[in-house]
């Protein structure tokens, strides 16, 4: 008869089977019943391991907060605010202050704008006189035109003068002593020459 295998012919044990059935199954155990005993007496292994410098794994290393590092805690952050709402304060201060001189600056331009455009109204009326003095001498005859011209300052003359009509320059010119019509040919003369 052909013998089976099985019970009757049991296969050797290899070396990994006789180490975990020999060494440590038996250490596994150990440490178990060590650990629930001395759970049960009250002890904390894990404690008593931190407390001796040994490192276990899956435990976690950090500690609950305290009260007292909880209040430290808060009360920096407090501290950390009301720094804040004193610059934040300071910078509302300073913006209200550049604000008010924003508002003087262009109060102030709109005030320089209002003289501005009063001054270029007045040059404006001022350019129309003229232009009507200068039509008032042109409609004027020669003759009378020369005696009130030599009564005039030399500048005010000279702008007359020189804003008239050849023609009417001419005539003017003419109607004066020499000497007077030499004066002002050489003022207008220089006048024209400076403006050049």
């Amino acid at each position: 008869m052909a013998k089976s295998k099985g019970i009757d012919n049991p296969q050797p044990h290899g070396r990994f089977q006789k180490f975990v059935f020999i060494v440590l199954i038996p250490i596994l155990f150990i440490i178990v019943v060590t650990l629930v005993v001395l759970t049960a007496t009250g002890t904390n292994v894990f404690e008593k391991a931190q407390s001796l410098g040994i490192h276990l794994p899956f435990t976690d290393d950090k500690e609950p907060a305290s009260a007292d590092t909880e209040k430290e805690d808060t009360d920096a952050l407090k501290v950390v605010i009301e720094d804040q709402k004193a610059e934040i304060a300071q910078l509302n201060s300073s913006l209200e202050q550049k604000t008010k001189e924003a508002d003087g600056l262009n109060a102030s331009l709109e005030q320089q704008a209002s003289e501005m455009e009063e001054l270029r109204q007045t040059g404006e009326e001022s350019k129309r006189s003229f232009k009507e003095i200068i039509s008032t001498y042109e409609a004027m005859s020669a003759k009378n035109a020369a005696p009130v011209i030599l009564n005039l300052k030399d500048d005010d003359a000279v702008r007359i003068l020189s804003s008239v009509k050849p023609s009417t320059l001419a005539s003017i010119l003419e109607k004066m002593p020499p000497a007077d019509a030499a004066k002002y040919t050489g003022l207008i003369t220089a006048e024209e020459g400076g403006n050049q």
